[in-house]
């Protein structure tokens, strides 16, 4: 007696779905509104992590920068509620988990803000005594 398993998932499809570490993916996951509506939404960023290869639990990272904040999502490999995995860009990396992106990019973005203060400053003390030179040229000729 055989049982037919009937899933709303593409097993197979999904089983071939090549992700790797380093690529850059737009994930179409189901968002439910009301009762029984739902909308797709789009999650696009790179892949850090692919773990439990292509078994029951496998999963997937991905991690994305919204507002200079940097998010991240795990998605179950074989889930209902993600209707389309795309390829948008494959990048050969040498690691097999690419967490060290975190650290860099927390790096990269205190580089950034440093630069802007120090540009900041460089500006405020460079227009406030061409202001306040002509003032004191002025004072000593009203003396006369």
């Amino acid at each position: 007696m055989a049982m037919k398993v009937i899933s709303p998932v593409k097993v197979d499809f999904r089983k071939k779905l090549d992700i790797r570490p380093g690529d850059t993916v737009r994930v179409w996951s189901k968002i439910e509104e009301d009762k029984g509506k739902f909308r797709l939404q789009a999650f696009e960023g790179i892949v850090l992590a692919r773990k439990h290869g292509s078994e029951a639990g496998a999963t997937f990272t991905v991690r994305k920068v919204v507002d200079g904040v940097g998010v991240e999502r795990i998605f179950p490999l074989y889930s209902p509620m993600i209707d389309e995995v795309e390829m948008v860009r494959r990048s050969k990396v040498r690691r097999a988990k690419l967490y060290f992106v975190r650290e860099k990019a927390a790096k990269e973005i205190r580089r950034q803000m440093r630069r802007i203060m120090d540009a900041k400053y460089e500006q405020e003390p460079a227009d406030a005594p061409a202001a306040a030179a002509p003032a004191e040229e002025a004072a000593p000729e009203e003396k006369k």
